[in-house]
């Protein structure tokens, strides 16, 4: 069963980008549910009702994920091509937010089916205004499609 939750998916293993990334929310007024993935693996799990999240039920989707491309296990592009192959999750908006400034990382997010791709701002202002915009947009402004019920 696919329906969505309000939660964000939160894949990124840096602890401290983890927590400045909580804070940008908190302070944005965001008050989703976060989930937080330390790996593509556990990503996955969450996103598929896998591994420690099989007990989950019935698998709701989040209304977003934010991935990060560095992790261990599996990395972010490869999530990113998982969620896109499967008719569950092929519409979940991604937004890869990373702080990666090789071109060949755009594209290739872009290749794999990114909704849009976010470099990690240095400062926290800069940073705490990125989160807050894409709360918006992703959270109150986008109107996802419904996905299929029941697909697998």
């Amino acid at each position: 069963m696919d329906e969505r939750s309000s939660a964000i998916l939160l894949a990124e293993d840096n602890a401290a980008d983890v927590a400045l990334t909580m804070r940008a929310l908190k302070k944005a007024n965001i008050l989703n549910e976060v989930v937080v993935a330390r790996d593509g693996v556990e990503a996955l799990d969450y996103l598929f009702c896998a591994g420690k999240y099989s007990g989950r039920g019935p698998c709701s989707l989040p209304l977003v994920i934010l991935l990060d491309l560095k992790m261990p296990k599996v990395d972010g592009l490869e999530v990113l091509k998982r969620v896109r192959l499967d008719p569950r999750t092929k519409y979940l908006p991604v937004v890869i937010l990373t702080s990666s400034k090789e071109d060949k990382d755009v594209v290739a997010g872009y290749e794999f089916g990114c909704n849009s791709y976010v470099r990690k701002p240095v400062d926290f202002n800069q940073f705490a205004e990125a989160i807050r915009n894409l709360g918006l947009y992703w959270l109150v402004i986008n109107q996802p499609p419904v996905s299929k019920a029941g697909a697998s």
